[in-house]
């Protein structure tokens, strides 16, 4: 280890949400002179106002902070903040392999809550060093003692005299947490002399500067005039600009082995670069890149639409977007009933709301968002090889399917002892199958294998309700498992909305079909004449409901004949059926069910 490397500490924060995370990083910040207190503002490194309004991070953010000890040696802080939901956990575990050490921060009012067993395990999964703190001692509410003796709980290493009792509002004790962060946390090993290896851990667009990395230097070093190489698609680059996050970007002219700074690419498509690649030299480039990449794979699909706004207004939204946020996958759709939209692929609904608030805040888009579906592979009649279907208006006729499979998640889920009941009958609701069981300290890690589309909706929601909030979930793909899964075609006045239709299980389908039409025939907007609402399942319809006209025929000689309305109906256009976002939602309340 090189004499500077032994000032280096590359460390994060991990909290449930709403313990102080982005409160401590605030503290850590002013009370390095890393801002003024004339720049200190309330979740400083939460930029996006996504972030602020939902009070949870979700792209991670790194700063580089300057600590001077009693001794006046000066040390290099780097903190790494981590996203803050289970959408995010692959830029979670990108962040902490970027670190050396984390903070594991608990709010002494609530106590360890199931996202602080979740992070602890990731942590520990890591090897990383684990500083425990308890913060708002200060409160009313406090219970020090209690959270004290479940961190010991948690791990038998937690001793009452290692835990940091602290309020990162006030700075009560902050400065415990800077000198332990300097005495727990170990200094950075690699070669600086050694061929260059840097792990990508964020990344971003900027229209005028292309891809910009965020990365930590595992090994060698890296000069602004270098000719870099990511490993992952064998993409070439030079370097326009290069340096660190002070925590605005501060130019410099060289990393070293240690170090966490950006790279400025140039890189114009934003595909070329991925979080969790390895960044190497062109001219002499390592043999392996570092392990853990993999590539995001989209869990839930959904049709985004202009509403009140034009589609190439829309486009542009969608594309600079795409840029920022790397796990957003989209491509062009056409709807009969909606006219040019996109079809995008999320993380997760929370992903989903995020980038529609955003398209909303950022470039001022209304957005009509349709059903959100995940992949399902369909073996058909005279093919070989399986269909894959994302979105459900190419589901197969029901007469050419031999079988359907739709992917499961392990499902894990931390939570209290006496929330096990509760937890399991919503999962098991949800088509779930218990696949293990564990104690870990005074909470309940427990595994089910579940289907995406009982997980996508609102399953999170509903966990920590039935929780009270103290049940986490984190999820990672398991298998394509059959399921007899049918295609639901809404038709109104006789004409098939491609736009409403979705997939759903055969043993739900019928009273979902009902309560829907029910739903519908009140926000399906009116016109002159009367017209029917139908769900069909497999060529019949199984519900019907009638939306009322704008106003009753004023005689009964007015009544239009059977032969009137075919001929109307035939010159009906879809697109002449306008459809609120209301419409979209009552499906999503249905699949929620």
């Amino acid at each position: 280890m090189s004499t500077r490397q032994k000032y280096i500490r590359n460390f994060a924060i991990v909290a449930h949400i709403d313990h102080g995370k982005s409160t401590l990083a605030d503290r850590i910040m002013e009370m390095t002179n890393t801002i003024s207190k004339r720049e200190a503002q309330d979740q400083l490194l939460d930029d996006l106002s996504v972030e602020k309004a939902h009070g949870v991070t979700v792209k991670s953010r790194t700063v580089r902070n300057y600590y001077v000890d009693e001794h006046g040696d000066e040390y290099q802080y780097n903190l790494i903040d981590t996203p803050g939901h289970v959408d995010f956990n692959y830029e979670v575990s990108r962040s902490l392999s970027a670190t050396d050490g984390v903070l594991l921060l608990v709010d002494v009012t609530k106590g360890v809550q199931a996202q602080t067993v979740a992070n602890y395990r990731l942590a520990k999964e890591a090897n990383l060093v684990m500083i425990p703190i308890v913060n708002k001692i200060d409160t009313a509410a406090a219970e020090v003692e209690n959270t004290i003796t479940q961190l010991g709980d948690l791990d038998e290493a937690f001793t009452p005299d290692r835990i940091l009792k602290i309020s990162a509002k006030s700075g009560l004790n902050v400065s415990e947490v800077l000198t332990a962060i300097r005495d727990q946390i170990p200094a950075p090993t690699g070669d600086a002399q050694a061929n260059l290896q840097a792990l990508v851990f964020d990344s971003k667009f900027d229209p005028y500067k292309g891809v910009i990395v965020q990365a930590r230097l595992v090994d060698g070093t890296l000069k602004n005039n270098d000719q870099i190489l990511f490993m992952a698609n064998q993409v070439k680059s030079g370097i326009k600009e290069m340096g660190v996050f002070a925590p605005l970007m501060t130019p410099i002219k060289e990393l070293k082995a240690g170090d966490v700074g950006f790279i400025v690419t140039g890189i114009k498509n934003p595909e070329a670069v991925k979080v969790g690649d390895t960044i190497t030299l062109a001219k002499h480039p390592v043999t392996e890149a570092l392990p853990g990449y993999q590539n995001v794979e989209p869990m839930v699909y959904a049709g985004l639409y202009p509403r009140g706004s034009e589609f190439k207004d829309l486009k542009v939204g969608i594309e600079k977007l795409a840029l920022n946020d790397a796990a957003f996958q989209y491509e062009p759709e056409q709807s009969e009933a909606l006219g040019m939209g996109f079809r995008g692929g999320f993380l997760g609904i929370f992903h989903l709301q995020i980038i529609r608030e955003r398209l909303q805040q950022e470039f001022g888009l209304d957005v009509l968002t349709t059903m959100p579906n995940s992949t399902y592979r369909v073996t058909v009649k005279n093919q070989d090889e399986p269909v894959y279907v994302e979105n459900p208006t190419q589901f197969p006729d029901y007469g050419q399917i031999i079988e359907v499979q739709e992917p499961y998640m392990l499902a894990k889920m931390t939570m209290p002892n006496e929330m096990l009941n509760d937890v399991m009958r919503l999962a098991e609701s949800r088509r779930g199958e218990l696949v293990d069981l564990e104690t870990i300290g005074a909470m309940l890690l427990v595994t089910y294998r579940m289907p995406i589309s009982e997980i996508a909706y609102d399953f999170f929601n509903e966990l920590k309700s039935v929780s009270h909030g103290f049940a986490t979930l984190s999820t990672t793909f398991d298998q394509y498992q059959f399921s007899d899964l049918v295609r639901i075609d809404i038709a109104i006045d006789y004409a098939k909305i491609d736009a409403l239709t979705f997939v759903t299980h055969r043993l739900k389908a019928t009273r979902m079909g009902i309560e829907l039409v029910d739903k519908l025939k009140d926000l399906i907007p009116r016109k002159l004449q009367a017209m029917p609402v139908q769900a069909i399942i497999e060529g019949r319809a199984v519900a019907r409901a009638d939306v009322p006209p704008l106003r009753k025929a004023q005689a009964s000689g007015t009544k239009i004949s059977k032969k009137q309305q075919q001929m109307r109906r035939q010159g009906l256009k879809k697109s002449d059926i306008e459809l609120p976002q209301s419409v979209f939602d009552a499906i999503l309340e249905m699949n929620s069910n």
